[in-house]
């Protein structure tokens, strides 16, 4: 440090000083200038002698210098120690982040590595998984449509070589009555092949005096045709889904089972028994099932038939384009036009298996004796009826159309050497007399057909009035029900019975009956 400076006559006392004041000016003034000399003289010699501090001596100069050198030195040699650290630390840590990044790197390409495995793995999963899905969705595809060529070949597939029955079946006769007749068809009935869930059950009974089997049989509901018409893969959502058959489709085939079931089980009760002791097959078709308006149980007639053996005979039941359902009408059945949503029929004959009687009005004994009941013939069958009528008069006749109440409309032609007369046709199947509207409307369809005459055909009788119109035309002929019954038993050598719930005006029971 710095050496302080001072200053001998640098204190003066206050006293001194007042002393000088008291003192000549000469003397205080060459006083102050020995003063001030003193002074200068003593900062000068203090300025010399911090010079000579300053100034080192050789040695110490040297000695200081080379300290001075040596710490330099150790400092620069110290700073290099630490550039060289530094340097070592900074590629240690470079070797550190390249081996980091390395480790980094590899990691990340093991991740994805992994990633493009799992990748992998879950692709070949996937289609591993979709491709399974196919089979299952075409094999349920094969077996929806199994299960419907199922159902469509239940006629063409039924039991033969059932004539080898006729002997059990008259041997059962023999020793257990009309009881053993119905044993025997009902253990064919029960014991047939039929696809699963196609028949839950059948009955029978059988009438020795009018050789008439009776049989009743369970039909299926609609829910054994398959609603679904082929499987598919959804590959957005891999889940299997199904394509629906259209309704109506769905709807028609259950109508053609339907019939098909009942030819089917006609079929089996006339090779089942000789045709010496069955000559007419009455067939009941019900199902049971739940109204779906009130959740209660119904059993709903859906067809009904009496069938004769030389009808049935004439069937081809193996023909591929058998349309099963005009077979049905053929036979003069009554079957359900919607049986999908179990609209029911009247039976031709309400059968009681449990008490094996029967309990019906006309229409059933007409059933008994195998007379037709013409108020319980199908619409076609009627209509039928009517144009084989014509024809064995010795007319040409052929089908129009279908009225909407119940009637037909029919064409016939009637030659001569005269010429061609042409007939318009109107058949009516009523309970009650016919309206003189009804008379009049045919006047129409004469017109619509150019035919030169016209003729009303019906179950009951006309009016007065009806008659009073037809006469005045002089071209038209009224046949009333007890006409038609005439008429069928000399062209046709055909005796039917005529169900009206009462005698009409002028007739005897035996006219209808």
């Amino acid at each position: 440090p710095r050496p302080r400076l001072t200053f001998p006559h640098a204190h003066i006392n206050e006293r001194s000083i007042q002393q000088s004041h008291d003192q000549p000016a000469f003397v205080r003034a060459s006083k102050a200038a020995e003063l001030k000399r003193a002074q200068q003289k003593e900062q000068r010699a203090a300025k010399a002698a911090e010079e000579r501090r300053r100034r080192p001596k050789p040695e110490a100069a040297k000695a200081e210098a080379e300290h001075a050198r040596l710490l330099a030195a150790g400092e620069k040699l110290l700073d290099r120690e630490q550039a060289a650290k530094a340097r070592e630390v900074a590629r240690i840590e470079r070797e550190l982040a390249k081996r980091q990044a390395e480790r980094q790197r590899a990691a990340e390409q093991r991740e994805r590595e992994q990633a493009r495995s799992e990748k992998e793995r879950q692709k070949q999963a996937r289609e591993a998984r979709l491709a399974q899905l196919k089979d299952e969705a075409d094999q349920r595809t094969l077996q929806a449509q199994e299960r419907l060529a199922e159902l469509q070949a239940v006629l063409t597939e039924r039991p033969r070589r059932l004539t080898s029955w006729h002997p059990y079946v008259e041997q059962a006769l023999a020793e257990r009555g009309p009881q053993g007749v119905a044993d025997a068809v009902e253990e064919v009935l029960n014991g047939s092949a039929v696809p699963e869930g196609c028949r839950a059950g059948a009955g029978a009974a059988y009438v020795p005096e009018a050789q008439q089997l009776l049989i009743e049989v369970e039909l299926p509901q609609h829910e054994v045709v398959p609603t679904v018409a082929a499987y598919r893969v959804m590959v957005q959502r891999t889940e299997i889904v199904a394509q629906p058959r259209k309704e109506a489709e769905t709807k028609e085939t259950y109508r053609t089972l339907v019939a098909r079931l009942a030819l089917r089980a006609l079929d089996e009760a006339f090779s089942t028994t000789p045709a010496g002791l069955v000559t007419t097959v009455v067939f009941n078709g019900h199902v049971s099932a739940k109204d779906r308006a009130t959740g209660r149980p119904v059993h709903p007639c859906l067809v009904s038939v009496v069938a004769r053996r030389e009808d049935f005979d004439e069937l081809v039941l193996d023909e591929p384009q058998l349309d099963p359902q005009e077979c049905l009408k053929y036979l003069g059945a009554l079957v359900s036009r919607h049986p999908h949503d179990l609209e029911p029929v009247p039976p031709v004959v309400e059968i009681d298996l449990s008490r094996y009687r029967i309990t019906a009005d006309a229409g059933a004994v007409a059933g008994l004796d195998s007379r037709p009941d013409l108020l319980q013939m199908d619409p076609y069958a009627f209509e039928r009826l009517v144009r084989e009528l014509f024809e064995a008069m010795g007319f040409e006749t052929w089908r129009t159309q279908g009225s909407r109440d119940d009637g037909v409309d029919a064409v016939a032609v009637q030659r001569d050497p005269v010429g061609i007369t042409v007939f318009a046709i109107q058949a009516k199947r009523s309970k009650n007399a016919v309206p003189v509207e009804t008379v009049r409307a045919l006047a129409g369809v004469m017109h619509d057909k150019a035919a030169s005459r016209g003729v009303l055909v019906t179950t009951s009788w006309f009016g007065k009035a009806s008659d009073d119109f037809a006469h005045r035309t002089g071209r038209m002929q009224l046949i009333n029900g007890r006409n038609l019954k005439a008429l069928l038993k000399e062209y046709l050598n055909m005796d039917v019975l005529i169900g009206l719930p009462k005698t009409p005006p002028g007739w005897q029971p035996s006219d209808v009956q």
